[in-house]
């Protein structure tokens, strides 16, 4: 699937995150975008945890579909978060994702998170999600 196909199906099967994440771009890797609005800040004006864990969980499930297709009812089997460093408020948060495995029942992926225009990561991300059987 690409880029525009993936955020069609984002905006049609996830309403509720439709308008604030946004596949930016597909190829070996998948670049999807938070858009930082004040419902994903916490008290101290930064990004909060779960606003970083549902970016990382929808972009690597994109990159996964960006592979093998619209499949809704793939999900996440295992994750693995580490917060590395405050994300800036007032910055949208990218989250670069690359699939390590993809097999026929199980995939496993990776991103790592930034502020736009930073370069180092205010976390990393591991998810491994399962892939339903394709029904005859």
């Amino acid at each position: 699937m690409d880029r525009e196909a993936l955020n069609a199906f984002l905006d049609r099967a996830f309403p509720q995150v439709a308008g604030q994440i946004r596949v930016e771009d597909v190829g070996e890797s998948l670049t999807a975008r938070l858009i930082v609005a004040p419902q994903h800040l916490r008290p101290g004006g930064t990004v909060s945890g779960p606003s970083i864990f549902a970016l990382a969980d929808v972009a690597i499930y994109l990159a996964i579909l960006s592979r093998i297709g619209e499949v809704a009812l793939a999900v996440t089997t295992n994750a693995s978060i580490d917060f590395m460093r405050k994300p800036d408020a007032g910055r949208d948060l990218l989250a670069d994702c690359r699939i390590l495995k993809l097999g026929k029942v199980l995939a496993v992926g990776e991103c790592l998170i930034r502020s736009e225009g930073g370069v180092d990561p205010v976390a990393r991300c591991s998810m491994t999600y399962s892939i339903p059987p394709k029904r005859p």
